[in-house]
Order: C-alpha cells, then sequence, then structure tokens
C-alpha cells in the first residue's frame, strides 16, 4: 500500500515536471526553482511593494550606493513566474546604475526569461513595476 502511494506521488511529480518543461523555459524553471536575492534586505535605502492584476504582491528592496545598485532583494506571495521575474530581475540589476534601472523595461527582462506564457506577461511587467516603486522612493 505504502509503495503504491509512493509510485504514485512520483508519477505525479513526473507529470508536473513534464508540464513545467513544456510551459516554461530552462531559465525561468532554474529561477523559480533556486531564486537568488529572495528575502528581506535590513535596512534598505528603498522599497517598493506592489499587487499586481492577479493580487500576486512583490516587494524590492535596494541599498545604494554613489548611484550604483549595491545589494537588492525581493520577496514575493507569486507565482512561480512571478518568482522567476523578481530573481532574475535582481541579477540584472546588481551593480547597475539607478539612472540605468530606470530603464528596464518588461520586454528586457523577458527577454532575460527567455520569454513567459501569454498568461504569465503581467509577472514581469509586476516586477518591472515593483522595481520603478522602489526607485522613485530614492528620491524623494
Amino acid at each position: 500500500m505504502i509503495d503504491d502511494f509512493l509510485n504514485m506521488v512520483k508519477e505525479l511529480q513526473k507529470k508536473i515536471e513534464y508540464e513545467e518543461e513544456t510551459t516554461y523555459s530552462k531559465i525561468v524553471i532554474r529561477e523559480y526553482r533556486n531564486p537568488t536575492n529572495f528575502g528581506i534586505l535590513e535596512q534598505p535605502d528603498s522599497i517598493g511593494e506592489l499587487t499586481g492584476i492577479c493580487n500576486d504582491t512583490m516587494k524590492i528592496m535596494l541599498i545604494v550606493k554613489n548611484g550604483i545598485i549595491d545589494d537588492a532583494c525581493f520577496w514575493t506571495d507569486g507565482c512561480g513566474a512571478t518568482i522567476a521575474s523578481g530573481s532574475m530581475l535582481m541579477k540584472m540589476i546588481k551593480g547597475m546604475a539607478t539612472e540605468q534601472a530606470w530603464h528596464i523595461s518588461k520586454d528586457d527582462l523577458l527577454k532575460e526569461l527567455d520569454g513567459l506564457p501569454k498568461e504569465h506577461l503581467h509577472c514581469a511587467k509586476l516586477a518591472v513595476d515593483t522595481l520603478h516603486s522602489a526607485l522613485k522612493q530614492l528620491n524623494k
């Protein structure tokens, strides 16, 4: 009986992985399975927090030194596509001038992720909009 249950779980896991691999790029899968810079920064210089159209919330925290993003972290309660978007965006902006970060678009992020399915494009938009919100806080 336990063996039957364990076999069922293995089969279900294979099915989930197959569906992921046919839906998402390898980069998206890597980023949401092992996100980098996920968490909370102690004493950030700026925080942006937004809720997207699907009710996912994202928070981006920045530490900026001499106009350069020295450290960046994100937190989200969202889906895998939102996690992947936040993770990749943090990789993109670390070490970048804040003025340059203002110019990052949803399309730039989607290119780095090797795309997202149409129904998840809003996840990349949420990440970029949250970054812009955090950058606005630096100027206040």
